[in-house]
């Protein structure tokens, strides 16, 4: 394969747009594109036309408005460019049709933005984000608006915040003398999955209807060798990632990095960085075909960010930089980042959003799979801090406190080898237990979790930014001296919101308290989380910068707690069921044949023997019956759910949740003990270990 021929082969992209489109028509799309000017709808059906007919070309038949519910997955309506023409038809995609589609609204997820009498909704096309054939279809990018204008997407509001920060970003430039066209965010979201056997993945409910094993017992061996990260690739696996890029690759996705990760069985793939808007769609389509190359090898391609109990989870990691179209990396400090003023105001001003909005920072990546991952297993905790590195934390350390900065000088590494190249040893690690680290020249927000959209951090990254850019035109324009004005305004902010820089290890037993102290939030579940999104004060940094309504945010935020409830309803729904269904008859039937050898030992009185099978027998006999209590009381908790998305994601989370951990711990104890012919679906070292 070359890779250089057939990267981007199924986009309709620059290359294809500057051969197909009038001189005229390409120059205003790219306008739009890289200035963000208003599309010029004259020129709609000549794009219409030209994408019809590369579509076309492709093997299309179809074209679909390709939008982002608020569901975490994508949605598709798909109309065929065949209009009849007397006896005959002819093919054609129009400029109203590509603009502006129509799908019904009303089995999507609104929070009450909506009457179930108002169901129409509409797409509109986002030239911003190029279209793509797949599998037959023209796929064209949209958002998605309710009849009455509310927005019922992640694309929408993702959009308004981009230009937000543009915006006030650009405001804050021009008091640096800095003039540029647009400032754009860059994302490069790492994905991290598990994959395993099909066969193995079909006898467990638990994984087919939740995407994780409710049970399982610990395996003999699970990551404690440390062998797997960056490991050799098992030819099953090297065979489905070598797929899964010439795949990506087809689409313009820019997948870079592959290797083995922490955990058995599970393993990651990174992006290069590109544009939000683009890099979010790309991982919403890189998902999707995760999911379907992975079919085709015999796989499952698990994306919950939490599989199985006590090894690591899957995040993603979203590495989000800050750019003019001039090239000027907001983020890059330089040589002596204590001396350039404009990133120490950009670095304070992004610290302070972190502080000042950390409830819903925390907030936009909690999820009912999340809730599981977060706090262990290499995942940062739940609590919102900032690590900055050895020579930021020092600037900023001398700043609020009012010492002297002295520079360290850069020590060249190496391994006293002649023969071994010098390296440079950087000022900033990779501190894997923050959530939000700045390493190098852009942020990594590594509390994402491996399934969710990368469109609501980014959303909230990017708010919280402009406001706290907003306030710092305002405070600062006018200033006589502006560089002495602008230092001042640094170290307040640096002041005000010094108690989220935490540069050690997030895991230790001393965090926890020292946060608290602190007045940092510790929200460990959605439910909790969620509230923050309620707050007046919160709902007003949205409704300023013109991302949100205010009936969007609470609509959102009611979203976000009924789905939390019903996953854990379904899990729960689930766990009662294997329970009942297959582990406590299994274990019965086990304990019935230690019965028949007590039986059969006690006639030839081998009395050690039958001591020991009955002790065996006793125990599990025991631990079942309080496994069916523990099912029953997790029942009737469920079947006494209060109303309320808010009540009732607050008795899903204080008191479902621990049911069902009880209900677990006795299941996966008998597990251990009972005979492995009886048990009745595959345990953890078979799902883990059974790709070879």
């Amino acid at each position: 394969m070359n890779v250089t021929e057939t990267f981007g082969c199924n986009v309709f992209n620059d290359e294809v747009m500057k051969n197909s489109l009038p001189k005229e028509v390409y120059k205003s799309l790219r306008r739009t594109i890289d200035e963000g000017y208003p599309l010029d709808s004259s020129i709609a059906s000549a794009v219409a036309n030209a994408m019809k007919d590369w579509a076309v070309k492709k093997g299309a038949t179809h074209y679909t408005h390709w939008f982002q519910p608020l569901t975490n997955l994508t949605a598709e309506k798909h109309d065929s460019f065949i209009e009849p023409c007397g006896d005959k038809v002819i093919l054609q995609l129009t400029g109203k049709s590509l603009i502006v589609g129509e799908p019904d609204a009303s089995s999507f997820p609104s929070g009450g933005t909506r009457a179930t009498s108002a169901a129409r909704g509409y797409t509109a096309w986002d030239p911003t984000s190029p279209a793509f054939v797949k599998e037959g279809t023209l796929y064209i990018p949209t958002v998605f608006v309710s009849y009455t204008g509310e927005t019922l997407d992640k694309k929408a509001p993702l959009l308004k915040s981009m230009t937000a920060l543009d915006t006030q970003t650009k405001r804050l430039l021009k008091l640096f003398g800095i003039e540029c066209r647009k400032v754009s965010t860059t994302v490069g979201p790492e994905q991290e999955y598990f994959l395993i056997d099909e066969e193995v993945y079909l006898q467990r409910k638990d994984l087919i209807l939740t995407g994780r094993t409710l049970f399982g017992a610990p395996p003999t061996r699970g990551q404690e060798l440390e062998d797997h990260y960056f490991g050799t690739l098992k030819t099953r696996i090297a065979d489905y990632m070598r797929d899964l890029d010439a795949t990506l690759w087809s689409y313009g996705i820019f997948a870079k990095t592959k290797h083995n990760e922490v955990a058995p069985a599970q393993h990651e793939l990174a992006p290069v960085f590109t544009t939000t808007n683009v890099a979010v769609d790309d991982n919403q389509l890189t998902m999707e075909l995760m999911r379907k190359v992975a079919k085709k090898h015999g796989l499952v391609c698990l994306l919950h960010e939490k599989p199985f109990e006590g090894v690591n989870g899957s995040g993603k990691h979203n590495n989000w930089s800050l750019s003019t179209d001039t090239g000027l990396n907001l983020l890059e400090p330089g040589e002596n980042p204590e001396n350039n003023t404009l990133f120490m105001l950009i670095l304070s001003c992004v610290i302070a959003a972190a502080d000042k909005y950390q409830g819903i920072l925390r907030a936009c990546v909690a999820s009912a799979g999340n809730d599981h991952r977060l706090g262990a297993n290499e995942a940062p905790p739940a609590i919102i801090s900032v690590y900055l590195g050895d020579q930021l934390g020092a600037i900023v350390d001398s700043l609020v406190m009012g010492k002297r900065y002295v520079p360290k000088k850069a020590i060249p590494g190496s391994i006293g080898v002649p023969e071994s190249p010098i390296f440079p040893i950087d000022t900033t690690d990779r501190n894997r237990t923050s959530p939000f680290a700045f390493t190098g020249n852009k942020f990594e927000f590594r509390m994402l979790g491996s399934q969710a959209s990368v469109a609501d951090p980014n959303i909230v990254l990017n708010t919280i930014a402009a406001q706290v850019f907003a306030e710092a035109v305002e405070a600062l324009s006018g200033a006589e001296d502006f560089e002495k004005s602008c230092r001042a305004y640094i170290v307040k902010l640096l002041k005000e919101h010094y108690r989220v820089i935490f540069n050690y290890n997030g895991y230790g037993p001393d965090w926890e308290p020292e946060a608290e102290k602190r007045g940092l939030l510790n929200n460990k579940n959605t439910a909790d989380a969620a509230l923050e999104f309620f707050k007046e004060e919160n709902i007003a940094v949205f409704v300023g910068q013109g991302v949100y309504t205010e009936k969007e945010v609470i609509a959102r935020a009611n979203i976000q707690l009924e789905n939390y409830t019903k996953t854990i309803n379904v899990e729960a729904l689930t766990m009662a069921e294997m329970a009942r269904r297959q582990i406590y008859p299994a274990v019965n039937a086990y304990v019935t044949e230690l019965c028949s050898a007590i039986a059969a030992k006690r006639a030839v009185s081998d009395k050690i023997a039958c001591g020991n099978d009955y002790a065996l027998a006793e125990r599990l006999a025991c631990m079942n019956d309080a496994m069916l209590d523990a099912v029953k009381k997790l029942e009737k908790d469920l079947s006494e759910m209060p109303a309320g998305e808010k009540a009732a994601s607050q008795k899903m989370a204080h008191v479902v949740v621990p049911d069902m951990e009880e209900v677990r711990r006795l299941a996966d104890g008998m597990e251990k003990l009972c005979a492995e012919d009886y048990w009745p679906f595959p345990g953890y070292t078979e799902l883990m270990y059974s790709v070879k």
